[in-house]
């Protein structure tokens, strides 16, 4: 299949700062996909590259935490040909007006029943390492999804708040919502909270500065979901900035005297004046 945005559902996007999509992925590669999250969560990499985070492996971690890989498309090529999508940096690029977009990061995410929230963010609160410092994002439900299940929840409209700075926690924070709603009150608004409600398959597209998190997994169902971070194809390392965000991780890819973003570590999707990395289709060839 193939991303096809309507300027009705771009226009939706830019008023909400979030567009929900019923469809981004063809029915018979979830549950393969599904398959290779069992196996990334049990250490086993299907290329022998160890992802850039890896936030919760079996027999090590909590079991009501909820698990996270960042990066799994260097550790898995199944997962690489769900994120290194031509379609899928095309539609990322235009929702956000940008020339071209590069893959910042993936992250694979878990939700088991009882799996404790993700606190509410705004993505471009952790990107002071790179400039333009913006983020698009793109959300992939491979389970069905329930607004008790800990779906993803995204706040109407918050894009255009001020922009916060990178505070409290992320992982199983005692009150998700606490820094979402101290913003609000800044604002002078009510959040408007919207669960992202999808059959498997389905997900939602996010502005970098739209205020999102999730909840506890109060059903007993399994919430899996993996995740496309998307940057402007015209992306450069700040130099002075890599210890700031989550440049400690990703910062380590910068050139020794450059500032350029290199192709092997921020692939580009799509680009107006044609330009995607050449690579990508020989790393896809060669998945098991």
């Amino acid at each position: 299949m193939m991303i096809e945005l309507t300027p009705k559902q771009i226009a939706r996007f830019e008023e909400d700062g979030f567009l929900i999509v019923e469809k981004l992925v063809e029915p018979e590669i979830i549950e393969p996909l599904v398959e290779r999250f069992d196996r990334l969560f049990r250490g086993t990499f299907e290329t022998g590259v160890l992802p850039d985070e890896v936030n919760w492996q079996e027999g090590r971690d909590a079991a009501d935490l909820t698990r996270q890989i960042c990066n799994g498309w260097k550790a898995d090529r199944l997962i690489a040909a769900a994120v290194l999508r031509e379609d899928m940096g095309r539609a990322i690029a235009r929702l956000a007006g940008w020339p071209g977009a590069r893959l910042m990061s993936d992250n694979v995410l878990w939700k088991p029943p009882g799996a404790r929230p993700l606190g509410f963010h705004q993505d471009n609160a952790y990107l002071a390492w790179f400039e333009p410092g913006e983020l698009l994002s793109c959300w992939i439900a491979l389970d069905d999804t329930t607004a008790e299940g800990g779906t993803l929840e995204l706040v109407r409209g918050s894009h255009r708040w001020t922009p916060a700075p990178l505070e409290g926690e992320f992982h199983a924070p005692a009150d998700y919502r606490k820094y979402m709603e101290r913003a609000a009150a800044r604002e002078g608004v009510r959040p408007e909270v919207v669960p992202v409600v999808v059959p498997r398959g389905g997900g939602s597209f996010h502005h970098g500065r739209t205020w999102h998190g999730s909840g506890i997994n109060g059903s007993a169902n399994h919430r899996r979901a993996l995740v496309v971070h998307g940057m402007p194809s015209n992306a450069t390392f700040a130099t002075n900035r890599l210890g700031e965000g989550n440049g400690p991780v990703y910062g380590r890819y910068r050139k020794l005297g450059s500032n350029d973003m290199d192709e092997g570590h921020f692939p580009i999707l799509w680009s107006e004046d044609g330009r995607r990395t050449a690579a990508i289709d020989a790393y896809l060839a060669h998945r098991d």
